[in-house]
């Protein structure tokens, strides 16, 4: 990849900025006068605003998705193929040998192939809108103009196939759901520390910590099935949970990962606490900052469909938003729906050949083998380790890669659906992710559902690995009608922030202990909220928007009786003393508390042998209880460890900031880092795809922006963020992370960022006079 990159850099550096000019011009596609386009049934009109976000009009509701398709892939083109070449594991087919390890994970796991048993189990409806968006698509691409990335790459894209459609709903799976990485996490700590090790290196959610839904809004009595780890965990040896971590290693590469702090609110606030008297919904989902970001801001009517809010490139729905009566916003659910499964000797397996092309290099065969319960993912682990020397073979069970999944469906139906019955109906075909749907209706209703398939598991947990000899197995799903779920709850509230969901009383185990966020985001969330007896939309982007750090006010105590072991530190302390707890980019006590609770997070890295990141509640509990972890080589205690660590945190500081501790502020290091998904780490393209701005916000703030280990870079946030206000719906608010364009030479590829970082929203509105300056392309039916 590095000479095609290099020369063509080289060339554009020669020629100047006129080159520049040449690839701008060559890559921004039409976005005013008319086109005629074979597939349309009638005239389409686009009028992209003042922030390049379409508004489609049309008579037919093919047509509007036609349109969707033809827009998405004029702006995120690049985007959209390279989220289909990751379900298909087909990177290094277009990067070189070093996305050989992404594709094999990616083949092992088969995306692709569950998309492809997906697309047939779809109702009519969804089939004929996935046809009408690959016809826009397509008819997009036929015009000619290409992505920069496709240039610098030097290959040309393919056809769009409605099975790609699919594809990428499976990485989201990916990406939201499951607890694989815990698992191979938790087999880790009980191989080394035993099974009490689990509950010192990865905290249990506490019993006093928020649910989603009360206890009364369960409504039983019937006691939960046995919660505890199972009682027969296979004993995995370091070679297979080293295979397993590769695929981990390979997950992480592409930006899915499960991560402290990687999560998403929302919340819906009934008429009763509302100053106009009538619901309003927020939602804010944190996933990955990418350039461009994961989001793209349309408004989408046809004859019956009428959606605003975001899309995701090849998709051909509103993921959340609204209609004319509805709104809904999703975050993560997080239920249990994946098993690794250590399979016995002797059992069966298939197996099939999957070839790898490869940039520059001859082809790469790998053996993908299955067992009854799914792929075998020890197999393929990159690292030198194949099937033959991994050891024991693991497969994975998951709800996202069996057949019959009709999640597009249920986000169609969501952008049709008219009241609570017409939006719990879509939700049925809801598969997976499972996702906390938040639901709020102009008559006044609000709502909750948890849909999703959600194993039920008889006699264990679902934490660690489990023998596959059949004694281990799922029975079943949890019934629709019995998820979790209200409607017009009585305190007029709904708030989710990846908490527990239900109390214990609840008859169905949705996952173990350890599956859940901290309760940090949820419990301040509710604190804003129930602080003011009528809420505003102006009261929500406040709450939205908070910085206040409840980490720091339980950690605040424990980390200022600290022994200071030298001036500085005592300096640093004094500091923190008077600090106010807010995760500002002028804050001096933000940075020290951040960089702080970083090195405490390595606490357990001595005991496991590895680079182990602890979530803020482990260590508060190790603080607090003098737990073992705080020793360092079987020495010392807690009160050694926090004069240890911030000696060690003010060091690394000095050694990135410099000798003037004064001037030290967040903002310095923590910055936003939207970077490019391919040329993200390329030094030569870096400065020019990826984007990066200080933020507020830190570990589990409302306004979320944990600092990653080691380089305090957000690569996680707030991607979106809605307020719907029903009474007037076209008063509602939205923003995306960067902006609606994917070329970073076009007008509209970052204009979003700094009202995203400053806290300020777009007009979420279907009426033309709050667009600003407008272009309009029309779409006509090829022949007129």
């Amino acid at each position: 990849m590095a000479t095609g990159v290099l020369g063509t850099l080289l060339l554009l550096g020669a020629a100047g900025g006129g080159a520049y000019a040449w690839l701008r011009v060559t890559s921004e596609p039409q976005r005013s006068g008319n086109v005629n386009l074979a597939g349309l049934g009638g005239n389409v009109q686009v009028t992209r605003d003042a922030w390049g976000v379409p508004h489609i009009r049309a008579q037919i509701d093919e047509d509007a998705v036609f349109a969707l398709g033809f827009v998405h892939w004029q702006d995120r083109a690049w985007q959209m193929d390279f989220q289909r070449r990751v379900a298909q594991g087909r990177l290094a087919e277009v990067l070189g040998e070093a996305a050989l390890p992404q594709d094999k994970f990616l083949r092992t796991w088969g995306f692709q192939r569950a998309a492809q048993s997906a697309l047939p189990a779809l109702d009519d409806r969804s089939r004929r809108l996935i046809r009408a968006y690959t016809a826009g698509v397509n008819a997009a691409q036929a015009r000619g103009k290409r992505a920069p990335e496709f240039r610098i790459l030097g290959y040309t894209p393919e056809a769009w196939q409605d099975v790609d459609t699919v594809s990428w709903s499976k990485l989201m799976a990916f990406d939201l759901g499951g607890n694989y990485d815990e698992e191979v996490l938790n087999a880790h700590v009980t191989r080394r520390l035993g099974a009490d090790g689990l509950d010192q290196v990865t905290a249990p959610y506490p019993a006093d910590g928020p649910t989603i839904l009360s206890a009364d809004e369960v409504g039983t009595e019937k006691s939960a099935p046995l919660s505890g780890a199972t009682s027969v965990t296979p004993s995995l040896p370091e070679a297979t949970v080293a295979a397993l971590r590769a695929h981990l290693r390979a997950a992480e590469a592409l930006g899915l990962q499960h991560l402290p702090g990687k999560g998403s609110n929302d919340w819906v606030i009934g008429g009763s606490r509302t100053v106009s008297g009538k619901p309003i919904l927020a939602d804010d989902p944190h996933l990955a900052l990418t350039a461009p970001m994961l989001w793209y801001l349309a408004d989408v009517q046809g004859r019956d469909l009428k959606a605003i809010g975001a899309s995701i490139p090849g998709l051909p729905a509103i993921v959340i938003g609204r209609n004319e009566r509805v709104a809904w916003g999703v975050t993560n659910v997080n239920p249990d729906v994946q098993d690794l499964y250590v399979e016995p000797e002797g059992a069966a397996l298939t197996s099939r050949q999957e070839v790898i092309k490869v940039k520059g290099q001859p082809d790469v065969t790998i053996t993908v083998r299955e067992s009854a319960h799914g792929p075998v993912i020890s197999d393929n682990g990159g690292g030198g380790l194949n099937f033959t020397d991994a050891g024991p073979r693991v497969a994975l069970k998951w709800t996202a890669l069996q057949p019959g999944d009709t999640t597009m469906d249920a986000f169609l139906g969501l952008n049709y659906a008219q009241n609570w019955t017409q939006f719990t109906q879509a939700l049925s075909r809801y598969v997976a992710p499972s996702q906390n749907f938040v639901y709020a209706d102009v008559d006044g209703n609000t709502g909750y559902y948890a849909p999703g398939r959600v194993p039920i598991r008889e006699g264990w947990d679902g934490s660690v690995p489990v023998p596959g000899d059949g004694s281990r197995e799922w029975n079943g799903f949890v019934p629709f009608a019995q998820l979790p779920h209200t409607l017009n709850p009585a305190d007029g509230l709904v708030v989710t922030a990846n908490n527990k969901v239900v109390p214990d009383s609840y008859p169905y185990l949705l996952g173990n202990t350890r599956n859940w966020a901290e309760p940090y985001r949820a419990r301040r969330i509710t604190q804003l909220l129930t602080a003011t007896p009528k809420l505003s939309v102006a009261d929500v982007q406040r709450t939205q928007l908070d910085t206040h750090s409840l980490v720091w006010d339980d950690f605040r105590p424990l980390l200022l009786a600290t022994r200071p072991g030298s001036d500085r530190a005592r300096q640093a302390l004094s500091t923190l003393q008077g600090w106010d707890g807010n995760m500002t980019t002028s804050s001096q006590g933000a940075l020290l508390f951040e960089a702080w609770l970083m090195k405490l997070q390595e606490m357990a890295r001595d005991e496991l042998n590895d680079t182990t990141v602890m979530n803020s509640l482990s260590v508060l509990n190790q603080l607090r209880a003098g737990g073992e972890l705080c020793a360092q080589g079987g020495q010392g205690d807690c009160a050694a460890l926090l004069t240890r660590t911030l000696d060690a945190t003010l060091t690394d500081l000095q050694g990135r900031l410099g000798d003037n501790m004064q001037a030290w502020t967040y903002g310095k290091l923590h910055q936003v880092a939207s970077n490019h998904r391919a040329f993200g780490k390329v030094s030569a393209l870096a400065w020019l795809f990826n984007h990066h701005a200080p933020t507020p916000g830190g570990t589990n703030t409302v306004n979320v922006a944990r600092p990653e280990h080691d380089t305090f870079a957000q690569t996680h946030g707030p991607s979106y963020r809605q307020i719907v206000d029903l009474s007037a719906p076209d008063r509602s608010l939205y923003i995306g992370s960067l902006g609606q364009a994917g070329s970073p030479l076009a007008p509209h590829a970052t204009d979003q960022m700094n009202r995203w970082i400053d806290g300020q929203y777009l007009p979420m509105s279907t009426q033309a006079a709050d667009w600003g300056n407008t272009q309009t392309l029309t779409l006509h039916p090829a022949g007129q």
